[in-house]
Order: structure tokens, then C-alpha cells, then sequence
């Protein structure tokens, strides 16, 4: 039998532990860690939570980006949170292949909870974007909309949504209200 642990927190990349850009991240220079995140990462990790990685990189499918770069990309933002990262979970995909892995589609949250079993009603998926939302919502796991990245523009969009300014405020309240 697994254990299943209620200490998972599940969050985008862009926009919420990277500084989200226009044109992708594509190279490490271009990569910029948001204000805050690496002490979040270290709190919470600190904090028993395992911490994964949900994200869309349609870049890879328009060809702008190998997998082997992503992987590079991932491994430094990793390294620049303080080695917090438990396990990255990635679409590669643009929006016309439909696939079932590209968030809303709850592929990639199946595979994570796989993974690292947990309770989709316990966890937050940490966002900034309306697809993400409803992808938490499709896996039965709790949204957290931040006002970083794209979070500004959707938070009118989901108005029932929990928003916070940032993964240090969440952070935050989330220690403070296991």
C-alpha cells in the first residue's frame, strides 16, 4: 500500500517561480528567478512539503527550445531555488496538438500525483494563469492564483479563486494555516 501524504504543493513555472517573458525563456540568461521565491521554496520544503512542477513549454513544439535545453533551464532555476525542486512535470506541446498533458488537461497532475502520492483535495496548485486554474479544479486540487506573471489580467476572470501577491506570501499563510 502507498502512503499517501497531504504535503505536496504542485506550481507553474513561469510566472510564479520564474519572472514569466513574452517569448519564452530560452536561454539561462534570460532566466530570472521572482522575488521571494527561494526563501518560499526553502520554508516550505523545510516544512515537509514536496514541491513539483507543473508546467506547459509550447516553445519546445514551435522548436525555439530542445528538451535537453529545457532540462538545463529547469536544473538552474532549480539550483537558483536553493536545490528545492522535487520533480518537474512538462508539456512540450503546442495548443493545436491537442493533447491530454498540456494544461487545462490534467495529464501531467496524474502523473505527479503518481509520483509523489497525495490527496488532490489537500494540495494546492499554485498559478498565475486561467488554464492552470482550471486544470487544478479538473484534479480535484485547490487553486492559488498569484498576482505575479499573468496573475493580474486573470484574477477578475476567478473571482472564487484565493489570491495572494506572490509564492512568499503564500507561503506564508500557508505555515501559518496547515
Amino acid at each position: 500500500m502507498v502512503e499517501v501524504s497531504n504535503r505536496v504543493v504542485l506550481l507553474d513555472r513561469d510566472g510564479v517561480l520564474n519572472v514569466d517573458r513574452s517569448d519564452s525563456v530560452t536561454r539561462l540568461e534570460e532566466l530570472e528567478v521572482q522575488p521571494g521565491a527561494p526563501e518560499a521554496t526553502r520554508r516550505l520544503q523545510d516544512a515537509g512539503y514536496r514541491l513539483l512542477v507543473i508546467t506547459n513549454q509550447a516553445v519546445v513544439g514551435r522548436g525555439g527550445l530542445h528538451l535537453d535545453q529545457l532540462q538545463e533551464i529547469n536544473q538552474e532555476l532549480d539550483r537558483r531555488l536553493g536545490g528545492t525542486l522535487d520533480g518537474f512535470y512538462v508539456c512540450p506541446h503546442t495548443p493545436d496538438v491537442g493533447c491530454a498533458c498540456r494544461k487545462p488537461g490534467i495529464r501531467l497532475l496524474e502523473l505527479a500525483r503518481q509520483a509523489w502520492p497525495h490527496d488532490p483535495a489537500a494540495t494546492w496548485f499554485v498559478v498565475d494563469a486561467e488554464r492552470d486554474v482550471e486544470a487544478a479544479r479538473r484534479a480535484g486540487c485547490r487553486p492559488a492564483l498569484f498576482r505575479t506573471g499573468k496573475g493580474r489580467a486573470t484574477e477578475p476572470r476567478v473571482a472564487d479563486v484565493p489570491v495572494w501577491a506572490d509564492l512568499l506570501a503564500f507561503t506564508e499563510w500557508l505555515l501559518a494555516h496547515p
